[in-house]
């Protein structure tokens, strides 16, 4: 059965990680890290503050009406994941979540460094309660440093990280071309992905030696480790490596990887003619459309000779793709085992025949509204241990009662106390 059967609005998955229970106290720099674990089956209770977390109010919004029950970000974000409300600066709030940690395996939060301990609930605390509780604590900076405190935001952390320093264009293309930052959310995303697996090596960890963890996970740190080759080359040779269009940096001047077709689109080819037997194959397929100029010839038998002639080389490639269509020229080069592909646009994306054969997109119901919506799907499909979207993100405080009352033993009495209180 594809992953895309698998979507539903029912009760968690029995998925690879079906059996665990997270609280998850997370805002945009940790949501993605909760929604790996609850979309792979774990019961991930996402705890707010009374009336919504700020996430929610990041658009764009269904129908573009803002409201904190529209927002398609936090849609995304959120999926399989259960709702409660709880004040935790109130005597009360922390009560409850003292009464939470016994029955989870892991907190997953995003506060700043020290807020949690300067409310009792830091990591030791709650330690004391459940000896075997695995805590990531993932801040911009980590727990500890001179830049602990500071503010930030994605694109600071794009900057700071070093990925901006490598994407942007080569002077010949834009003179003093400034650095260019991906698109938002790369910085969370890279970070949610490190405290992810932090927390299940923590839990190998646990399952054998029977002791819990903290995990001090820093986004920063999370970004200079994901520089490509950057670092690694810097470390080694101390060279800067140089921002190139469309293509990785490097410290030498590459050729272009991207080139413009005959009807508008463009294809990335990587260096598909850097060895003599791959130019020789590319330019036999060039000539069949009287194309290949001297790329036949013996000067491009040696690889020396392809070296000293690279921009014509190039140059002779970019013609032959002007006079061609991007599905002819990218699906041609694939049958030639080059690995070519079109630069996509997003509704190419969702159309892709390939993602729908898989059963990449999802529909996944949200009952109040009376509509199911597509989302995107699994990365991978387990055969034994389903991923599965087993329900849209919740509405503020959805599931106060089911986990309060049903689960904790608090009575409807006391929990309506609680409303009115503004603890819930």
């Amino acid at each position: 059965m594809t992953a895309g059967a698998q979507a539903g609005s029912g009760a968690a998955s029995a998925g690879p990680l079906a059996g665990l229970r997270v609280l998850e106290l997370a805002d945009e720099k940790g949501q993605f890290c909760g929604k790996l674990m609850a979309d792979l089956g774990a019961d991930v209770i996402k705890v707010e503050p009374p009336g919504g977390q700020h996430t929610r109010s990041v658009g764009p919004f269904l129908g573009d009406i803002p409201h904190r029950e529209r927002s398609l970000s936090f849609w995304h974000y959120n999926t399989s994941k259960r709702g409660l409300t709880l004040d935790l600066e109130s005597p009360g709030g922390k009560s409850i979540f003292r009464r939470l940690v016994p029955t989870v395996d892991i907190i997953l939060e995003t506060y700043p460094p020290g807020y949690l301990p300067s409310l009792g609930l830091g990591y030791e605390e709650l330690a004391s309660l459940n000896p075997g509780l695995v805590m990531c604590s993932l801040t911009p900076f980590g727990q500890e440093g001179p830049w602990r405190d500071y503010a930030t935001t994605d694109l600071l952390h794009l900057a700071a990280g070093g990925q901006m320093a490598s994407c942007g264009y080569d002077p010949q293309d834009v003179a003093d071309a400034p650095p260019i930052a991906p698109g938002g959310g790369n910085a969370w995303h890279i970070a949610s992905n490190y405290a992810y697996i932090g927390i299940l090596a923590a839990l190998c960890y646990r399952d054998t030696s029977g002791e819990g963890q903290y995990i001090d996970a820093s986004v920063h740190e999370a970004c200079a480790l994901t520089t490509e080759g950057a670092i690694a080359i810097y470390l080694s040779t101390g060279e800067v490596v140089r921002r190139h269009t469309g293509r990785a940096a490097s410290p030498d001047q590459s050729p272009p990887t991207q080139l413009a077709t005959g009807d508008g689109g463009w294809v990335n080819v990587t260096r598909s003619g850097s060895t003599p037997p791959r130019l020789r194959q590319l330019a036999e397929w060039m000539d069949g459309y009287g194309l290949a100029q001297d790329l036949l010839g013996e000067t491009y038998q040696t690889v020396q000779g392809i070296q000293d002639n690279a921009a014509h080389v190039t140059e002779a490639t970019a013609d032959f793709f002007a006079q061609l269509p991007q599905e002819e020229l990218w699906h041609g080069g694939q049958q030639r085992d080059l690995p070519w592909g079109a630069v996509r646009t997003m509704d190419e994306i969702v159309g892709d025949p390939h993602l729908e054969d898989r059963g990449f997109f999802v529909e996944v119901e949200h009952p109040e509204l009376g509509r199911s919506f597509v989302y995107p799907g699994a990365a991978a499909i387990y055969n034994g241990s389903p991923w599965r979207i087993s329900r849209r993100a919740p509405l503020i405080g959805e599931h106060n009662e089911e986990v309060l009352c049903g689960e904790l033993g608090v009575s409807r009495e006391e929990l309506t106390l609680l409303a009115e209180s503004g603890i819930i």
